[in-house]
């Protein structure tokens, strides 16, 4: 029988998704489940990695039952995650020893000071590409080694290991406490303010700092790799033995989907928030403007190529706040008709610095403002600031990221599911000067994955390939006058300008 698929697990912040791609890039088929969250404290953001598991394997069998396909017909399986989420696990019985530590959690905050006060965020920066901050996974590992009873004792007796999601899952794919596979790749590891962005190795001097044992840490492999994580054991969702050889980080996983594998391709997600990334080759480039420095991917044997992130933290979550909220649409979709009742904001501007600014201001003491009130503005003008916002914070990262790395970027690929609202997509345009382009497969995530399993086991005979299959669904091009350009951008920058420091 034919190897004719290729699987892609998207573990997601809210859900859990499992599809299958033909050679063309097609989906084929797929399901979704989203798994609960949990708040225990305020700032706190906790999921229970047992669950994701049980979804994991509830998709992948739900979507094989819907199109008959056995795992014979699927050449591999590729990972895509969310990333800096922490989880904790005893290799002996499989069991969590404490709920899985979101990304969004901000528990670390006092592990993070103190690390910035001893060290300087430069000494972090210049090793991982990362300042101390409650993101990524180091500080959430030293968290709960500090204040989880017993494991410490578990690690020094060889029955604790860590992982973010990619780790846990492959290694409970490829047999969990039966010989699964104790790995992550360089995207994730990456993410993690532990691995050294030059060697692309554990790095023991920041170990030591946060008094993380190497032991517990998994294997770094490249994101696509032919020598393979490992094979899908029997006693899994798979009736057969399945190569899981690809993985990659959500966001790098979005960028290698919308084939930005070349030096100074950029593409932006917009999601709950938005995530801009640009490759910038070989290069290591360390931001001065606040963005991070990460890796984009590392395909076999070839050298890894890097990127450039600056994150967005209210985008559509925004949109949702203004419709639960105020109770002016019903649907996140009814915003777009509801801004395009008015040729332009009206002169107002609408900074969602809810919980401060990140990228590129990273001001933790800014709040939310709305400014430009006259007797003039409606409900009209308001929805279209709030669209306004999402493009103007684009913006901010954009120029930031063009300072940083020296590219003149002149395009911009974009997913997420705000890419489907017209006005912002035009606006989007018309405030960075360039070409924004939707691709027809917008499952980039899952999408890039997909490539990277696919391109391990020559499913896909090389990155040539992978270009063929992605085409430009949707284009808009910048109609603004460039006067009203610089003068739309300026009263935004001011309107940032007010909004911080109000604590």
């Amino acid at each position: 029988m034919g190897k004719k698929y290729i699987g892609a697990i998207d573990q997601g912040t809210t859900s859990t998704r499992f599809i299958l791609f033909d050679h063309t890039s097609k989906t084929i088929a797929s399901h979704q489940l989203e798994h609960k969250q949990f708040y225990p404290k305020p700032g706190w953001v906790e999921h229970d990695p047992l669950e994701i598991w049980e979804n994991t394997k509830k998709v992948i069998s739900t979507t094989l039952k819907k199109t008959n396909i056995n795992a014979e017909e699927i050449a591999a399986l590729g990972i895509t995650n969310q990333r800096e989420t922490t989880v904790l696990w005893n290799p002996k019985t499989g069991i969590p020893y404490y709920n899985a530590i979101v990304w969004q959690d901000i528990r670390t905050d006092a592990i993070c000071t103190e690390l910035t006060l001893e060290y300087g965020e430069d000494f972090f920066r210049h090793k991982t590409g990362l300042p101390p901050a409650t993101y990524f996974s180091g500080p959430k590992i030293k968290w709960l080694l500090e204040n989880i009873p017993d494991l410490k004792k578990a690690a020094q007796k060889g029955e604790l290991l860590f992982g973010t999601i990619d780790s846990w899952l492959i290694w409970n794919l490829t047999g969990g406490s039966q010989g699964g596979k104790h790995i992550t790749d360089v995207t994730n590891a990456s993410r993690t303010m532990l691995m050294n962005l030059e060697t692309l190795n554990w790095n023991s001097e920041i170990l030591k700092i946060m008094r993380i044992p190497e032991s517990i840490l998994p294997e770094i492999r490249p994101s696509s790799d032919s020598n393979t994580f490992g094979y899908t054991s029997d006693s899994g969702p798979f009736a057969g033995k399945i190569p899981v050889c690809g993985c990659l980080g959500d966001q790098q996983a979005a960028l290698f989907g919308q084939n930005c594998t070349r030096k100074g391709e950029a593409k932006n997600t917009y999601g709950t928030g938005c995530f801009l990334l640009v490759n910038t080759g070989e290069e290591i480039v360390h931001s001065r403007h606040g963005l991070l420095t990460t890796v984009a991917c590392k395909i076999g044997k070839e050298p890894a190529k890097y990127a450039l992130e600056g994150s967005v933290a209210m985008a559509g979550s925004l949109v949702q706040w203004f419709r639960d909220n105020f109770g002016l649409i019903t649907e996140s979709v009814e915003i777009e008709i509801l801004a395009s009742g008015v040729k332009d904001n009206g002169g107002l501007y609408f900074v969602p610095a809810f919980s401060g600014l990140f990228a590129p201001h990273w001001n933790s003491n800014a709040r939310g403002l709305m400014i430009g009130l006259t007797h003039y503005i409606n409900k009209k003008h308001i929805a279209r600031a709030i669209l306004e916002a999402t493009a103007f914070q684009t913006r901010e990262v954009f120029d930031a990221m063009q300072k940083d790395s020296g590219l003149q970027l002149k395009k911009l690929k974009v997913d997420g599911g705000m890419t489907a609202n017209d006005l912002l997509m035009q606006f989007q345009s018309d405030i960075l000067n360039v070409e924004v382009i939707r691709p027809i497969i917008t499952e980039t995530t899952s999408l890039g994955a997909a490539y990277a399993a696919g391109l391990a086991v020559g499913f896909w005979k090389n990155i040539d390939a992978l270009a063929i299959n992605w085409r430009a669904g949707k284009t808009w091009m910048p109609s603004m006058k460039e006067e009203t350009r610089q003068a739309e951008y300026s009263k935004w920058q001011k309107a940032v300008m007010r909004s911080k420091d109000w604590l």
